[in-house]
Parts: structure tokens; sequence; C-alpha cells
């Protein structure tokens, strides 16, 4: 079973394009989700708490992912800290989980595939592209927030140009390319090796 990646910065559309995968009947592993639901769990919770104080899970021990944020976003050290503690439990859960599968091959998506080294262990990796100001667009809608914020994020994140020339599959999301046919080719090749 092959394992491909599927990335893409914020606001690309990369759950949207996934998710034509899932209609395909390719199982697809949602990182971020996993990692947020591992941090409500042990170990994790018993190590952020260590870190941060009992203050970023609330009265049903569910982490508060806004107190976690105000804790890492301006905060290099933290912020890698948490993603040092985090990445190897969304890698074991990862492996844990594609054992459970049986396809031709899966999908793993995740918004930092490249800058936390999750790229390592697959086989090919999918970008999905689209214009920054789409994408800040999109994502200001989804989130309810704010321009500065998302900006933000983008500045965490792997430039596009840079990103795209790690992948091995492009899939444009700019509003215009249709993406069924972009979504169908590259399933045909990935079914085909």
């Amino acid at each position: 079973m092959k394992k491909i990646g599927i990335t893409g910065g914020i606001g690309s559309g990369k759950t949207f394009v996934a998710n034509i995968f899932k209609t395909l009947g390719i199982p697809v592993y949602d990182a971020d989700t996993a990692a947020k639901q591992l941090m409500n769990h042990e170990p994790l919770r018993s190590k952020l708490k260590q870190l941060f104080g009992s203050s970023i899970y609330n009265e049903h021990d569910e982490l508060n992912r806004s107190v976690l944020a105000s804790f890492i976003f301006n905060d290099e050290k933290k912020l890698a800290t948490v993603n040092a503690l985090v990445h190897p439990e969304v890698a074991k859960h990862f492996n844990e989980w594609c054992i459970k599968q049986h396809a031709d091959y899966i999908l793993k998506e995740a918004a930092i595939m490249f800058e936390s080294g999750a790229n390592k262990d697959l086989d090919a990796v999918i970008c999905v592209t689209a214009p920054e100001i789409l994408r800040i667009e999109r994502a200001i809608k989804r989130d309810n927030t704010t321009e500065e914020k998302i900006k933000a994020i983008i500045t965490r994140q792997l430039n596009e140009e840079d990103r795209n020339k790690l992948c091995n599959y492009l899939i444009k999301n700019d509003g215009t390319a249709p993406l069924l046919p972009q979504v169908l080719k590259i399933h045909e090749l990935l079914m085909e090796k």
C-alpha cells in the first residue's frame, strides 16, 4: 500500500480535495485532527500540562486550544517544543491507522507536511495550490477570523513556491481549473504504480 501525502497552505483547499479522494474510496488520515485529539489523551495531556500548567485544559480535561495558542503563537521555542511532542505521537498513530487500511494507496493530509518532516515516510506528496489572496479570503471566511491572523499563519508555513517544488503532484485550486479531472488523473496514476 502506497502512502501519499496531501498538503497545501492555509486556505488552499486541501481538505476539500482530500474529500474528493474519499469519494473514490481512498482512506484519508487527517493529521491535524488527529493531533488535536491526541492532545486530549495521555501521554500528551500530562506533558502539555507540565509545560504550560493545567489551565490549558478545561474542566472536562479537554484542551483549550486558544489558551495553548496564546502560549505558543509568538514564541518559536515553545512552538518547537510542542511540535517535538506532538509530531512523533501523530506519526505513531498514523502508522497504527495504516495497518488497518486495505487500499492501493492512502492519503495523509497535513498542513505542515514538510515543516514537520512527515513527508519522509511517504511515497509521494500532492500539493494543493491557490493564489495567496484567494487562500486568505477562504481562510477568513472559513475560520471567521482576521486577515492579520491568517497572514501570521502563512508566514509560519513553507512558502507556496518552495512547497510546490517538493511535491510530486500539483492540484491547482484557483477557482478556474476544474478539480475533478486533476484528482482523477492523479488517482489513475497512483492506481497504476
